[in-house]
């Protein structure tokens, strides 16, 4: 019997390893440290780790950081941004028409 409440789980059978919000968060936070890696920053980031919240959603924790970290990333943002822009206006894409196209 499906009701039968052998069948159901509780908050002491959960785990997180049955959740798909949790292997997003771990996927993602697979994928930021690879790129913090590269960048020489993978120490910076002490705190980064997968995690779920009460509801079951995935999140990425990222943690504290120092301002010089922090100042680190943005350029980097930044940079990727730009690099971003300029390889679009090279294959003759408009990105105004693909902010538009995205609301």
């Amino acid at each position: 019997m499906p009701d039968d409440a052998t069948d159901r789980q509780d908050s002491a059978t959960w785990s997180p390893l049955e959740s798909d919000g949790w292997y997003a968060a771990r996927n993602a936070t697979t994928g930021l440290r690879d790129v913090l890696i590269r960048a020489g920053m993978e120490k910076d980031f002490p705190y980064l780790r997968a995690d779920l919240n009460a509801f079951g959603q995935g999140l990425v924790e990222l943690g504290r950081v120092s301002p010089a970290t922090a100042e680190r990333l943005a350029e980097l943002l930044r940079l990727a941004l730009t690099a971003s822009v300029q390889r679009l206006e090279q294959s003759g894409d408009d990105i105004t028409e693909r902010r538009a196209g995205e609301d």
